[in-house]
């Protein structure tokens, strides 16, 4: 009887134990989201601050960051389901409404509210006025993307008319380099002045290749640059998901706007260990000082608004889409709202 009672005691505790192993395995379990980005930037610093200061993990999520190089390959990942999230410009949620299919891209959490690029001349030039551009080549990026839209409609605002006939103060704006190998045509001697993002812009300056006359971001104003979007339908069946991701990028936008330059870099350093510390604080306070970064993630409907204007300027948009069908809010007010208690 004895013998059978010890018996029983190590198999009750042999039994709790496992009981034990088992419910801590299911506490520790996170939710895994892939997250396709538009390209690996420093101007993206919100989103890899929630990364390495742990807000994802708080939010009991797990990242896998998904290198798609360019909008429209970030939007096939997510159309065919490889991602659950895509980070990119909301254009191409409404090019993609706009035909008609019942699964469509809703952004749901705004991250940068200005162009992130920088025009870059080959002299410096302390007094730069637009009328330097007349009778210029541009090498101004793909046509058709928002950094090339943004540039065209900053030309028009200031009264310049864009063509091919140089002599005749015409500005020439370039489409047929691509854009990884804009900065190598520059310094090749393509063009007069070239867009770029960073580093490349940093970079340029300091090897004397190239000075920085304006931020294209500053100039044009706010449009919402970049996005987190997911399907219509997953976004249905995943509230809860999208909610505390949602709050994980709230809190790296909250940090960067709280933070120095220096103490960014910091955090932010292990996603970027081919550049120098001292150039990720230079850019992160350039970021900083054209105001790049939303104070949180709502998607207002005139800054929407604003980014269709640039798009029927270029003739790249023939009807415009519903804020209110490809644009969802609750989840950013509901983030600052909990972070607020």
């Amino acid at each position: 009887m004895r013998y059978i009672k010890k018996t029983m005691t190590i198999i009750l505790s042999v039994l709790m134990s496992f009981v034990g192993v088992s419910c801590t395995n299911v506490e520790e379990q996170k939710d895994k989201i892939k997250l396709a980005e538009v390209t690996h930037s420093i101007f993206y610093a919100p989103q890899y601050v929630a990364i390495e200061k742990g807000f994802f993990e708080e939010e009991n999520i797990e990242i896998e960051l998904v290198g798609a190089q360019g909008a429209d390959k970030t939007m096939a990942a997510l159309l065919s389901n490889e991602v659950e999230i895509g980070f990119m410009g909301p254009e191409a949620s409404i090019y993609v409404y706009n035909q008609g299919s019942k699964e469509y891209a809703v952004s749901f959490a705004q991250l940068t509210k200005r162009d992130g690029s920088f025009l870059i001349s080959r002299e410096a030039n302390e007094s730069f006025s637009f009328d330097d551009l007349k009778g210029k080549e541009i090498l101004g990026g793909r046509k058709g993307g928002v950094p090339y839209m943004s540039l065209e409609y900053l030309l028009k605002e200031k009264g310049l008319k864009i063509g091919e006939n140089t002599e005749e103060g015409e500005v020439n704006v370039r489409t047929d380099i691509q854009f990884g190998v804009m900065a190598g045509a520059f310094n090749g001697g393509e063009g007069d002045y070239v867009t770029l993002f960073e580093p490349l812009a940093t970079s340029m300056e300091k090897d004397k290749q190239g000075h920085i006359v304006l931020s294209i971001g500053e100039e044009v104003g706010e449009i919402p640059f970049t996005a987190y979007c997911a399907l219509n339908s997953y976004i249905e069946k995943n509230e809860d998901l999208i909610q505390r991701f949602t709050n994980a990028i709230y809190k790296g936008q909250r940090f960067v706007q709280e933070k120095t330059a220096e103490e960014i870099a910091e955090v932010i350093s292990p996603q970027f260990k081919e550049i120098e510390k001292e150039d990720l604080v230079t850019i992160i306070q350039r970021y900083k000082d054209v105001d790049a970064w939303n104070e949180d993630p709502i998607l207002k409907e005139e800054s929407l608004n604003r980014l269709m204007d640039i798009m029927e300027s270029a003739g790249e948009l023939e009807k415009r889409a519903p804020y209110d069908t490809i644009v969802n809010t609750q989840f950013a007010i509901r983030a600052i709202e909990e972070e607020g208690k």
